[in-house]
This record gives structure tokens, sequence and C-alpha cells, in this order.
């Protein structure tokens, strides 16, 4: 990747286009849906199981500064959420985080990650550090990705590369989609991902979402 690919999303005009577009729709999102989403969410995760309404984890944002991810808890508490992946059938998930994971409610709260800058309505999904570390190691471009800021949604999951990655080839095709997203990104591709985004959630069966 030459360095005027690496900058294309980065340059000036592109970086204020986005980050505008990520304020009005994240400020937006957050005021409209406050009452009527946010708020019937909290309170069925506070009362269905014990914990905080919200799940913090520390991710990788741009340039590999670490950030802390916001999403609604999905999860009974445990020990072991910074290390092992979500799977089929988990039984640390709670009724209530079923419904939030397979519709991507749970991921709402990361708008608040968006109007602070850590992270965009669009671009790679961060992973957990463990799993930074570890695909580094193995996949040679794997670190490009971390050029530009994540997204609450993505290139690779709008294709269908979401939820956790159990052989190290569907790391590499999740990371071939982002890699061309950063290569060749612009603004009107970001609001295909989103509607396609909506598309999968609404009209298909995502079978990852878990």
């Amino acid at each position: 990747m030459t360095a005027s690919q690496k900058l294309r999303i980065n340059q000036t005009l592109p970086r204020i286009i986005k980050r505008s577009f990520d304020i009005i729709l994240s400020s937006s999102v957050l005021i409209i849906l406050a009452v009527p989403v946010y708020l019937p969410i909290a309170i069925a995760v506070k009362l269905t199981s014990k914990g905080p309404v919200f799940f913090r984890q520390k991710r990788s944002g741009r340039n590999g500064k670490t950030f802390e991810i916001l999403k609604f808890r999905s999860m009974l508490v445990n020990d072991i959420s910074d290390s092992s992946l979500t799977e089929p059938n988990d039984k640390r998930l709670t009724r209530v985080g079923k419904f939030l994971r397979k519709t991507s409610l749970d991921e709402m709260p990361q708008f608040f990650n968006v109007l602070k800058g850590e992270m965009s309505v669009v671009g790679p999904r961060p992973h957990m550090l463990s799993q930074d570390t570890r695909y580094k190691e193995i996949i040679s471009e794997y670190h490009l990705r971390h050029l530009v800021k994540p997204g609450i949604t993505g290139w690779a999951q709008a294709n269908g590369f979401r939820g956790p990655t159990t052989h190290i080839s569907q790391m590499e095709e999740r990371i071939t989609y982002d890699l061309e997203y950063i290569k060749n990104y612009n603004f009107l591709w970001d609001i295909q991902i989103i509607g396609k985004t909506f598309y999968n959630i609404i009209f298909t069966k995502e079978k990852n979402a878990f």
C-alpha cells in the first residue's frame, strides 16, 4: 500500500466530510432514539440480569491508540469476556442479550464513541486486543486496518463477515475487505455500506449474529 493509498481516507477534505457526517448522524441518533430505543433497552438489560447496563472493553483505534468501546451488556457478568469469543448458544448470553445481538442493537451505544471521535460510523470493526496481538503476528497486512478509525459497521460486515472467526482464512478474507475500503474510500461508499448493513439486519438471516 503506497503512501497516497494509505492516506487517502485521511486527507483533509475526505476527513472533514467523514467527520462531519459522523457528528451529524451520531448526534441525531442519540437525540432521536434516546427515549424510544436506548431507554427501554437499558431498563430491560438492568431488570433481567445483574450487572451494569453497558459493557465496556478496550479496543485498538486509529494508529493503534486504545479506547473503551461501549455496548449494551448482552452477557452475564464474567471474567473471560476479554479472552473468550462468543459462541453459538453461549451460556453467558442473557435472553435480552440474544435479541440485542441478533438485531445488532447491542452496538447502539457506540454512537457515543463516534461522537467522541474514537470511532466512525463506517470503518473496520475493532477487535479485542488479544485478537489484535494474535493476528498481527500471522497476517502480514493486519496492522494496516489501524490506519483509520474503526467503525460501527464496515465493508467486511456488510458482506457477511461479522461475528467470531474460527479459522485464519476467515480473518484474512475480512482483512481483504477492510483494506479494499481503506484504499478506495469515498463518502458515497459509506452511504452504501450503511444501507447494506440495515438491509442485512432487517431482511437477511445473519447466521453469525450471536
